[in-house]
């Protein structure tokens, strides 16, 4: 029998397996090129529905059941995992500042910086997948095993929609389908460096592990609600967009519940 991967190795190739979700799911574009604003918002709001999803069934109640082990109570465990959270929020805030990026919808914001659009929409695509990598990486902590396996099929599935969502906008901004599969199947290559610094923290220590769980849920929540929701919820769609984003949590519900 081969030996079983370690945390680290788990943690990475778990991650680029998520990440190479962007370029499966941008592969349709060259199929159909021409994709209506409303429906490209429509997948990018199930994929932050899929990312919520994740979030409180992946990281948060793991996180939480794991901090009640160490702490010994309820309360103080969610006390440990809200203060994870705001690190990871803390931190995304942090990074959005420094890095320049443009978003199709919001402009461009972060550090003023000489880069072509293309450029400033790859790293702010970038943005939105350091977290989700980071959270394989993260449930990879005690080893390869189901909780590792499940965010990593569900952050492979959120990036299906996100892929598709983010290749449609660029060749609705005039690039080429080649252009747009590339860059989409690119920015999902960052996943990889998240997951490798999160199983990375979590195996120098079993006791960091909720505080890494909890920073990565905190860390996508601030993705959510602060780069995809302003996003999707314009020009009237705010119903519409509603619905996708509830439709994609129960995706990722029933995902988590089937894995275990």
């Amino acid at each position: 029998m081969s030996e079983p991967l370690s945390p680290l190795a788990a943690g990475l190739l778990g991650s680029l397996v998520a990440g190479l979700g962007t370029g499966l799911g941008a592969a349709p574009i060259f199929a159909r090129a021409t994709w209506s604003a409303s429906a490209r918002r429509m997948l990018l709001a199930a994929a932050g529905g899929m990312m919520l999803g994740a979030t409180f069934f992946s990281l948060l109640r793991p996180a939480l059941e794991l901090a009640r082990t160490r702490v010994g109570s309820g309360l103080g465990a969610a006390g440990l995992v809200a203060a994870g959270m705001l690190l990871g929020g803390v931190a995304l805030w942090g990074l959005h500042g420094l890095v320049p990026h443009e978003h199709f919808t919001k402009g461009r914001e972060g550090a003023r910086a000489a880069l072509g659009r293309y450029w400033m929409v790859v790293l702010a695509i970038a943005l939105h997948n350091l977290p989700e990598g980071l959270s394989v990486g993260v449930a990879y902590g005690e080893g390869a095993g189901g909780a590792g396996h499940a965010v990593t099929l569900g952050i492979l599935a959120q990036n299906l929609p996100e892929g598709l969502a983010v290749a449609a906008a660029l060749v609705a901004d005039g690039a080429s389908r080649t252009r747009a599969f590339v860059v989409a199947l690119l920015t999902g290559l960052v996943e990889p460096l998240g997951g490798l610094l999160g199983a990375l923290a979590v195996s120098v220590s079993a006791a960091l592990l909720p505080w890494g769980l909890a920073f990565a849920a905190g860390a996508m929540l601030f993705v959510v609600s602060g780069e995809v929701l302003p996003e999707t919820h314009v020009e009237g769609e705010e119903r519409s967009a509603t619905f996708a984003i509830t439709a994609g949590f129960i995706v990722m519900m029933l995902v988590a519940e089937a894995l275990g």
